[in-house]
């Protein structure tokens, strides 16, 4: 990653409440929004289960030779590696525009701007995350605002370091994108007394702050990493599993007790991709040579305990950024550090179903999964579509993105047959809807776990 290779000293502003200022003058003018046009929703990172699979149905099941046709393309979005969410007939993202780290509404129909908040300097990594009528964004400094989806207006606004004392494991950013459950809005500002923290929702008010045991492990890097939170309820309890600088860690829901940790998968640098849980189950895998692992949970007399199933040393298994899907009881991912050589791994034994070699394109691959197909983003602008089957690799169909402006990193986001990709200040709607399919996009059943 660029953020991973070129890192330029950030420009740190604070982010409190009076000191979190809008835009001035954008780059293009600002659009009123229009009328709502479209039915689909992908609300946060990874979609409304962060897990990466898209519910559409209607979609083309191989591509012409070019790939499938670009609908439309906006520019001027500015520098960053943050994907989109979409709901509520817009398109949300962030950026570093001319006016500085911004969270960005968009035009679902074409892209332009409806408007832009500033949240501090730096190229974003985060995507915000929206719910009903408000949009929440997470800057590179730590800034997180909450902002009125139709006028990007701030309604709250708190610091990571300000607030909450917050540090990265390593100098990139904050780079999580929040999430969202129920009532409030949880974030990571990483240290001991602050490991992961529960916010009001409407307020910002701190509703509990998880408390770090003072030894997480010795491999990796105190502080928060480049992983987002999710929901599991392993072992009977729920609770937030997020990956840290020290390793997996886990938080119960209720009131943010500290429940278990895990360090071996935990490296020093960037601890990047997002884990998988799918009952009683965790799995997790980073870069740079530390490797892969499955936890099995179980329920203690007060609280949670977790059990290594296997580990898979880096030469086997390493996803180093660009995420993993979980279906049914196999994981899909890109494998290798930096490299996005495609596999299927049954989640249960950690032996491979299959291996695809080298894969049509370089560098790291960014993958979701949608109708019965996984979609690879590499980092140098190849597209594939590959079937999502254990039985063996099925590549069927590749194409270049129309645009190369950067390492394509951010993941893709499929919503109403369209897929969406940024390729830093650009933005790329590709039309991929099968001939003769309804014009309303149908939800398939669900088949995430």
């Amino acid at each position: 990653m660029r953020w991973l290779a070129l890192f330029s000293l950030l420009c740190i502003v604070g982010c409190g409440q009076s000191e979190v200022a809008t835009a001035p003058t954008a780059d293009l003018p600002d659009l009123p929004p229009g009328p709502v046009g479209h039915s689909g929703s992908w609300p946060s990172w990874r979609g409304s289960h962060r897990d990466a699979i898209s519910s559409e149905t209607g979609l083309l099941d191989s591509w012409p030779a070019n790939g499938p046709p670009l609908k439309w393309q906006a520019s001027h979005l500015g520098a960053g590696n943050s994907s989109v969410a979409i709901d509520a007939g817009r398109i949300f993202t962030m950026g570093r525009p001319s006016e500085g780290c911004m969270v960005l509404a968009l035009n679902f129909a074409n892209g332009r701007r409806i408007w832009g908040f500033r949240v501090g300097n730096g190229e974003p990594n985060s995507t915000p995350t929206v719910d009903g009528d408000r949009v929440y964004g997470l800057g590179r400094d730590g800034a997180l605002v909450c902002l009125g989806v139709a006028d990007g207006k701030l309604v709250w606004s708190k610091s990571l370091e300000q607030d909450f004392g917050g540090r990265m494991m390593s100098g990139w950013g904050f780079s999580e994108s929040p999430l969202v459950d129920g009532d409030r809005v949880l974030c990571t500002p990483g240290v001991k007394d602050a490991l992961i923290v529960a916010l009001d929702k409407k307020t910002g008010k701190t509703l509990w702050k998880a408390q770090a045991p003072a030894d997480l492990g010795s491999q990796g890097t105190d502080g928060a990493a480049y992983s987002s939170i999710v929901i599991s309820n392993g072992g009977g309890v729920k609770q937030y599993v997020q990956v840290v600088g020290r390793g997996v860690v886990s938080v119960r829901a209720a009131d943010g007790k500290f429940l278990w940790n895990y360090n071996r998968v935990a490296n020093g640098t960037a601890n990047i991709p997002t884990p998988l849980v799918k009952d009683d189950y965790v799995f997790a895998s980073t870069g740079y040579q530390a490797g892969a692992a499955l936890l099995q949970l179980s329920k203690t007399a007060d609280g949670v305990a977790a059990k290594e199933v296997y580990f898979l040393n880096a030469g086997k298994m390493q996803n180093h950024h660009g995420g993993m899907v979980l279906l049914g009881d196999y994981v899909y991912c890109g494998k290798g550090h930096n490299q996005g050589f495609p596999v299927c791994l049954e989640l249960k034994t950690g032996q491979f179903a299959w291996e695809g070699g080298r894969g049509p394109g370089q560098g790291s691959a960014a993958v979701m999964e949608a109708e019965g197909n996984l979609y690879f983003r590499y980092q140098n602008g190849i597209v594939a579509l590959i079937e999502a089957t254990p039985k063996k690799y099925v590549l069927k169909g590749t194409f270049k993105t129309a645009t190369t402006n950067g390492e394509g990193w951010p993941h893709p986001v499929i919503v109403d047959r369209q897929l969406f990709l940024r390729d830093q200040g650009d933005l790329l709607c590709y039309d991929i809807a099968k001939s003769g399919a309804p014009q309303s996009a149908a939800s398939r059943d669900d088949h995430r776990n």
